[in-house]
């Protein structure tokens, strides 16, 4: 493998081209520059924070410029503005010089996990040094690349929200959530990159996973070992080579190879409704049955539209398999059709894969249709654990959320001059005054002061990075708690009540010791 392959291994190309030539176009005796990002609007009203520490750690922590970076920079931009002397080599030998190669920055954010309504500032940053006003902004282009895992983060919790709603609604229990929708966008993503920084996003809020470089980002940069879990599965190849006329053959190697935990089995190689029906309901009817005493199956439908090709998977299983109602009063398969119960993992994980039946083509936009069909027709949400691909991480763009990036404060000759840009041509992208703080409201709801109105004790903003160095280092696990929905918390802290409860009546009932 040639070991320089990375398009990008210098800090000084992470900008745009034009921002080359911004350190002269400032005022004279600017001396410092705050700018902010935030989600002017969008498809949701509130946004989950996610992905600000993957971009500091990868690009800015510790040094990370030099004399021969600058020098290969210079040459660069000398033949990109066709041979032009523009590039700010003074400023950056300056950095080098004078801070080691250090960055002489501070962003202030919001803790990685919060949820925060749109229009509200997300983070805040600012040079220290009075000798590189320009460099605030010759950053905007890494760090608003943050849309992306924000976006994904997002989408993924609004459909998580979706679902624990009908889980609430149509089941006994909420504990199998966090398998509900399994992250399939591998192959669907433009990169592995972008794969790894969309995946790790999903895994704020889910743990079920076929996207391997979001495991390695959350282990790398969110100090989580293992944040996702998958099982075996076939794909179509492994089952088209058996020929149609060996389908039923195929489906039979794959509870032989398996013989124990979950596995899933694409099932719509020719005629979903025939293999569930003929195959899985008659012909491995009973192998299903025995296996069900050290494992589960999952069949996967893989094409049709969803909401019409699962609710008939459905009826047909329950005329092949026996059914129960729930207490809630919906239809539930049995226990040996489960999905994502893997014989390696333990046994607290493996209770909460309760659901027979994957879905793709799946989206936000879809979820809710699906959901809504199949409870109408009296059958459970348990039953069906969802499949994502494409939607989750590449259906989307920096406008879904109307992510921007403005200066609102400079200092010039000692004055602070608060700024802000209000095109008489749209009004939405009217930018925020001065220095900001995010606060909360008495009634709990966050508010952005502007102008320097706001009182530091309550600003909600931590400092995450000064001077090369990162302040905080938040695990996956601090994130998922700040990210969990309402109705989870809600669930856990009725649990916890009713603990305490118990614990107090057993005291009472207690047999005194003699």
């Amino acid at each position: 493998m040639i070991s320089d392959m990375n398009p990008v291994d210098n800090i000084l190309y992470v900008a745009d081209s034009y921002k080359i030539t911004h350190h002269n176009q400032y005022p004279e005796g600017t001396t410092h520059v705050y700018s902010y990002f935030e989600s002017r609007g969008g498809k949701f009203d509130k946004v989950c924070f996610f992905g600000l520490q993957y971009i500091m750690k990868r690009w800015l922590v510790g040094p990370v410029v030099n004399r021969q970076i600058v020098q290969q920079a210079k040459h660069f931009y000398k033949v990109h503005f066709g041979n032009l002397d523009l590039f700010n080599e003074e400023g950056w030998n300056y950095i080098v010089d004078k801070h080691g190669g250090t960055l002489p920055l501070r962003i202030k954010a919001v803790p990685e996990g919060t949820v925060v309504p749109v229009k509200n500032v997300l983070f805040t940053v600012e040079n220290t040094d009075p000798a590189v006003p320009w460099l605030t902004n010759w950053f905007e282009t890494l760090l608003v690349q943050v849309w992306y895992p924000m976006t994904v983060c997002t989408n993924s919790r609004a459909q998580k929200e979706i679902i624990a709603g009908f889980l609430r609604d149509t089941t006994d229990s909420v504990a199998g959530l966090p398998f509900k929708l399994h992250d399939f966008g591998y192959r669907g993503a433009s990169s592995v990159e972008s794969a790894g920084i969309g995946g790790a996003a999903h895994l704020v809020n889910f743990m079920g996973t076929d996207t391997i470089a979001g495991l390695q980002l959350c282990r790398k940069f969110y100090s989580c070992p293992m944040a996702g879990f998958s099982i075996p599965a076939a794909e179509h190849s492994t089952i088209t080579t058996w020929r149609e006329i060996g389908e039923s053959d195929a489906y039979k190697n794959m509870l032989t190879q398996f013989p124990e935990g979950l596995v899933s089995v694409v099932s719509d190689s020719y005629d979903i409704f025939r293999a569930v029906s003929d195959i899985w309901g008659d012909e491995l009817r009973d192998q299903v049955i025995a296996r069900g005493e050290k494992g589960c199956l999952v069949i996967r439908p893989d094409s049709g539209d969803p909401a019409t090709v699962v609710l008939k998977v459905l009826n047909i299983l329950s005329e092949k398999f026996p059914c129960k109602k729930n207490s809630k009063g919906y239809k539930v398969l049995p226990s040996y059709l489960r999905v994502m119960q893997v014989g390696s993992f333990s046994t607290s994980i493996s209770e909460i894969y309760v659901s027979p039946l994957i879905c793709y083509g799946i989206s936000y936009e879809t979820i809710d249709n699906i959901l809504t069909k199949i409870t109408g027709e009296g059958w459970s949400a348990e039953n069906v654990v969802f499949g994502t691909g494409g939607a989750l991480l590449q259906k989307l763009d920096r406008d879904t959320q109307k992510c921007a990036f403005k200066c609102s404060n400079v200092i010039i000759n000692g004055e602070s001059r608060n700024v802000c840009k209000n095109p008489s041509t749209d009004s939405g992208k009217r930018s925020k005054k001065g220095r900001l703080t995010l606060e909360r409201t008495a009634d709990g709801e966050y508010k952005t002061v502007e102008e320097g109105k706001g009182d530091p004790a309550k600003d909600v903003l931590q400092l995450v990075y000064e001077n090369g160095r990162l302040v905080v280092d938040w695990t996956l696990d601090m994130i998922r708690e700040r990210a969990e929905i309402d109705l989870v918390k809600e669930v856990k802290a009725r649990e916890q009540t009713s603990d305490v409860v118990n614990g107090l009546n057993k005291k009472d009932t207690a047999v005194p010791a003699h």
